[in-house]
């Protein structure tokens, strides 16, 4: 294995582990409380929110400006509604399969799709971080492994690896508040990074051709989180406003900012 791969992987790896990292914060919460709860799930969708545009629009259309080809605004826009339109699609899926499996449609049925949801999206995020840190890597034969192209790579891959922290969170506490207990709610949080190394490798190992496709890649996952934030987790946050009526509102807020903050900072 080449150097400039193996490095990918580890620095991959790494983003994965912040990402367990995030996932593990689940393991303060001993029993459900609703209404922390409903507001970590709306920090969840404001987190979401953040990064569809600051970590995956915002640099698809960057990259997509410095190619030739289509103009930035047609890529950024074909990505983002493939993506809402294959997680529409995968609701559709999912909801028939429950629907199947399951002869008891109600809360069961819903409870199930949103998690299913929740996961597939987070999931795809990661895959195009992952790929953009392969490929970052990866560009390192082409400049003879100066310390600048070098420092460039670490930074992304430490960018991408603190903004996974409250994004595992984004996963592991929506869980723990539809009923899963700790272990697992950790599980599935952590395993939705798990992508990252696997596509950081293929990054490094594809970058002449996984480059042209990264803009698309990123819109297309912005489109997917944007579509389940605003479909999912905000009306599921919201469901006891009228007893609290801005605490959900304050926990999307305050993810929004935190998760900009992070991509902003990062530069």
């Amino acid at each position: 294995m080449d150097n400039y791969v193996l490095l990918a992987l580890l620095a991959t790896l790494g983003t994965w582990f912040v990402t367990a990292m995030g996932a593990a914060t689940v393991v303060f919460f001993k029993s459900p409380n609703l209404k922390l709860l409903n507001l970590t799930l709306g920090f969840a969708s404001g987190v979401m929110i953040a990064a569809s545009f600051w970590s995956l629009l915002q640099p698809a259309i960057e990259r997509a400006e410095a190619m030739d080809g289509l103009p930035a605004y047609l890529v950024a826009t074909t990505g983002f509604l493939l993506g809402a339109g294959f997680m529409w699609a995968s609701d559709k899926i999912v909801t028939r399969a429950t629907t199947r499996a399951n002869n008891t449609v109600g809360k069961q049925n819903e409870k199930l799709n949103r998690i299913i949801m929740l996961v597939l999206s987070i999931t795809l995020h990661n895959i195009p971080e992952g790929l953009a840190v392969g490929v970052a890597f990866g560009a390192l034969t082409g400049e003879g492994y100066s310390t600048e192209a070098l420092l460039g790579a670490v930074s992304v891959a430490i960018g991408i690896g603190l903004q996974n922290f409250p994004e595992g969170a984004a996963v592991s506490l929506p869980l723990r508040r539809e009923g899963y207990s700790r272990k697992k709610s950790f599980f599935l949080g952590q395993s939705s990074g798990m992508v990252e190394p696997i596509s950081g490798v293929l990054g490094a190992l594809l970058v002449v051709y996984v480059e042209p496709i990264l803009p698309y890649a990123l819109a297309f996952a912005a489109g997917a989180m944007i579509l389940v934030a605003v479909h999912e987790l905000i009306p599921e946050c919201q469901r006891n406003k009228e007893a609290q009526p801005y605490l959900a509102t304050t926990g999307i807020v305050l993810g929004f900012a935190v998760m900009m903050l992070l991509d902003v900072m990062l530069g």
